[in-house]
């Protein structure tokens, strides 16, 4: 019932087309952790990888996928040193430099953009 926004025909999709793994553990209690997380559900995280000729760099490539404009917050367990718009070849965006703020990375989405954020972690 409703739009397929309300459905979360997306999260459904992805759970079907790559499903959960699981591997067996040592029964040690661990906490619940998470590397990554966007505050809108408008907005998927799609790749997270290590920046082709650079070190501590992480890319991380996300999109809008509800045909919307939004803003997110991209949040990060990682010791991130700087953050930064780059084009799909991994290279700085000029003017790309992005706060890294309490409330993580802010995003600003128009409807299916596609955004890559290189993150440069702390050595």
């Amino acid at each position: 019932a409703g739009s397929f926004q309300d459905a979360g025909v997306i999260q459904h999709a992805y759970n079907l087309n790559f499903p959960l793994h699981t591997v067996p553990a040592t029964s040690a209690q661990c906490l619940a952790w998470s590397a990554f997380s966007v505050s809108s559900p408008a907005v998927v995280l799609e790749t997270v990888k290590q920046a082709s000729p650079r070190g501590k760099t992480v890319v991380v490539r996300l999109y809008e996928a509800h045909g919307s404009t939004v803003v997110a917050w991209l949040q990060t367990s990682l010791p991130v040193k700087e953050a930064m718009l780059c084009d799909l070849l991994e290279r700085p965006a000029a003017r790309g430099h992005l706060p890294l703020e309490q409330r993580g990375v802010r995003l600003s989405f128009t409807p299916f953009r596609v955004l890559s954020v290189l993150l440069v972690l702390r050595q």
